[in-house]
């Protein structure tokens, strides 16, 4: 063999060898993969993030990327379409709207009925529309006609901002009931129920903290999961916010983002964005195993 031939076998040998001993790149952490995805939302989006804390809430909440997760009221980012991207191609994103029949107890903010009627294709449709390679699969329903094929198929349950609705007109309807059963039907054993909802002062009236407000006491949301079968696992203030001491003369929309009550009043309007939006509660509950 030639000196030259020799020199290019060692110099293969070693390259041979380097490649054998350098470890392949570790793929991102779950929490490195979600912050990814804050990260690459607008800046609309971005601004919303000191209230909403979605990193904490999720990771309080454990999602991980690969689960089924039922998120309620869905928007197509708050948290839809944050967790399409999130959770990636063995992951799912369940969308639940409130009933069409719940909906027409809205008064003058009813939706038109015939597209309540449509809603859980509708929503599919717009949420493939912004899938990407390696986005998660999407389905829906509507509370009240869950599907048979989803029982048991859900890791958690969001239902973030939209319980108060539940309860303020579970009198008409029995909507809250309604929801909870699904809930249960809806989750696999030991699955969660991720709850942030407007909280209310525990000493205001049972009258004024029912829902209609949208501030709704943080015992009687315990009280109602524990009463329907569910284990409260733990809470957390990520979603706090002291500065929001709602009185009885007080809703939660006077608030940002909506600001309804201060549009025509710049004065009181820096008041109300002083304050930020509103105090919340965030609690974990379980469906036992």
């Amino acid at each position: 063999m030639t000196k030259h031939l020799l020199i290019a076998t060692a110099a293969l040998a070693l390259f041979a060898c380097s490649r054998e001993t350098t470890p392949p790149a570790e793929a991102p952490s779950a929490s490195e993969r979600l912050q990814a995805v804050l990260d690459a939302q607008p800046d609309e989006i971005k601004a919303r993030y000191p209230y909403r804390h979605p990193k904490e809430t999720l990771e309080f909440f454990d999602i991980r990327p690969g689960m089924t997760v039922v998120d309620t009221l869905p928007g197509e980012v708050w948290y839809s379409g944050l967790l399409l991207d999130y959770l990636g191609p063995e992951g799912r994103v369940i969308g639940a709207d409130y009933s069409p029949a719940m909906w027409t107890l809205f008064g003058d903010y009813a939706p038109d009925p015939a597209e309540k009627a449509e809603w859980p294709e509708t929503f599919v449709a717009r949420m493939q529309a912004r899938r990407g390679e390696g986005s998660a699969e999407v389905a829906a329903f509507q509370y009240g006609a869950l599907p048979e094929e989803l029982h048991g198929t859900a890791d958690v349950v969001l239902v973030i901002r939209a319980l108060h609705h539940f309860m303020r007109l579970e009198d008409q309807g029995g909507y809250l009931t309604q929801a909870l059963t699904d809930i249960r039907n809806v989750l696999k054993p030991g699955g969660i129920v991720g709850v942030v909802q407007h909280r209310a002062p525990e000493d205001s009236s049972d009258a004024w903290a029912k829902g209609d407000n949208g501030y709704i006491k943080q015992s009687a949301v315990i009280a109602a999961f524990e009463n329907a079968g569910f284990e409260l696992v733990d809470t957390s203030e990520i979603n706090a916010n002291p500065k929001d001491q709602p009185t009885e003369q007080d809703f939660v929309w006077r608030l940002p983002p909506t600001l309804a009550t201060s549009r025509d009043n710049p004065e009181l309007r820096a008041q109300m964005e002083a304050i930020g939006e509103s105090d919340r509660m965030t609690l974990k509950f379980r469906k036992p195993q």
